[in-house]
């Protein structure tokens, strides 16, 4: 099926079944880093509350070193077999993993079982999320047509966004609507874990029915040695290096103003857990809505200018915004400080998935999208809370905000670098 013969319903079909998966792996991701607070308990019976969060925190940390060997294996799955395969398999992972979180038993039922099978969870989890990436945002640009490849492309953020926002949610309704506190501890926080694998289905069906994507179709006669290896993916040591230079300041900006903020505002800014679930909400909401803006700016002007404006902008305010945002005792002031800083991220975060999967030919994007960011995200965005807690431990956290700087820094030095993937696009060449 060509792409100029793709009607534009079987476009919407395509960039809801191909980033719906996102939206469900996310949302699993993040519910476990929302929840643990509530079943850390049941699987590490130890008063020390802080070994049990660093037991939960070093499961997370599993999660982050599977993530790369996702990106290979799923990677390869899409190259070779196809995208369409990979990303059903991706999603089946995923519930399977929820499904086992959301039935385990309790450490008081199993013993030393139950955080056996936590970890499991988690293993499967992390390979899922490592293997989603590449191939939705492979799959995502190979089905947009030429001229709005980054406003399709984008969505893959809107939906990676709306996981934490409905896990997120289900957080707030559960706290303040249904549950007591003890409720949530003893039993509660398995609820959303059995609502991912409900999303899950839901994904897994509304993937079965998804065309398969031109570009791979286009290249089922290329040799079965070449598609989807690392050595074939070594062959493009430039490609490969832009990736990893590309992802590493705008995923640490990303994780710090996302999913470490809200550990920020009770820590560093002091505000109730309250308040800084609601900013956290609101301006991941807003986040998420400025994306497809984003996108489809890089479509008119080139991906180029944004990368190059939150390269600019990201090394210059970065230490200004968090250092105003530690002293700040208003919700508001915090609340505008976390949305300028992520207008900035924007730039970078709406169009990343398109630039990389435009690096790359068809018979090994999926692996050349997937793995050099899995590894730089393992890297950097996993390390990104530890560093920013052991800063705040040595009495130093300042230094945290020069480290992320430094990172942004050497990313624009990479886009200052490369040329517009919009205008040398492999994309073109399927």
């Amino acid at each position: 099926m060509n792409s100029s013969s793709i009607t534009t319903a079987q476009r919407i079909k395509a960039i809801v079944g191909g980033s719906i998966g996102n939206l469900v792996e996310w949302y699993d991701w993040y519910a476990y880093a929302a929840f643990a607070i509530y079943f850390s308990n049941s699987f590490f019976p130890d008063s020390d509350l802080n070994a049990q969060l660093m037991n939960t925190a070093g499961i997370f940390a599993v999660g982050f070193l599977m993530r790369p060997i996702g990106g290979w294996v799923f990677g390869s799955i899409a190259d070779k077999i196809g995208r369409k395969k990979a990303m059903t398999l991706s999603v089946l992972l995923m519930s399977f993993g929820s499904l086992l979180i959301a039935l385990t038993p309790t450490y008081k039922t199993i013993g030393i079982l139950a955080p056996a099978l936590l970890l499991l969870a988690r293993l499967l989890q992390g390979l899922s999320v490592g293997g989603e990436y590449g191939v939705s945002a492979t799959y995502l640009s190979e089905m947009a047509s030429e001229n709005r490849r980054g406003f399709y492309s984008s969505f893959q953020y809107v939906t990676l966004i709306g996981g934490q926002l409905i896990a997120l949610g289900i957080q707030l309704i559960l706290q303040k609507l249904l549950l007591t506190e003890t409720q949530l501890e003893e039993w509660g926080w398995r609820i959303p874990f059995v609502i991912g694998a409900l999303l899950s289905v839901i994904a897994l069906y509304l993937r079965a029915n998804l065309h398969e994507t031109e570009a791979f179709e286009n290249k089922k006669e290329v040799n079965e040695k070449k598609k989807g290896t690392v050595t074939e993916l070594l062959k493009h040591p430039k490609a490969l290096l832009t990736v990893v230079g590309l992802t590493l300041g705008g995923t640490l900006a990303f994780y710090t103003y996302t999913t470490y903020m809200q550990k920020f505002l009770v820590n560093t800014v002091h505000l109730t857990k309250e308040q800084s679930t609601l900013i956290s909400f609101v301006s991941l909401f807003i986040f998420a809505c400025l994306q497809p803006a984003f996108g489809a700016l890089s479509d008119k002007i080139g991906r180029r200018p944004l990368l190059l404006g939150f390269g600019i902008l990201g090394t210059l305010f970065t230490v200004p915004l968090l250092t105003a945002l530690s002293t700040t005792t208003s919700m508001w002031t915090a609340f505008f400080l976390i949305m300028a800083a992520l207008i900035i991220v924007s730039g970078y975060t709406s169009i990343n998935a398109v630039v990389k999967a435009e690096l790359f030919p068809s018979e090994i994007r999926a692996l050349g999208v997937g793995l050099p960011y899995a590894l730089t995200v393992a890297i950097f965005g996993g390390t990104a809370e530890y560093i920013a807690l052991w800063f705040k431990q040595s009495g130093t956290e300042p230094y945290f905000y020069w480290y992320i700087t430094g990172c942004i820094l050497f990313s624009l030095i990479v886009y200052a670098g490369m040329k517009d993937t919009k205008k040398t696009s492999a994309l073109d060449k399927d």
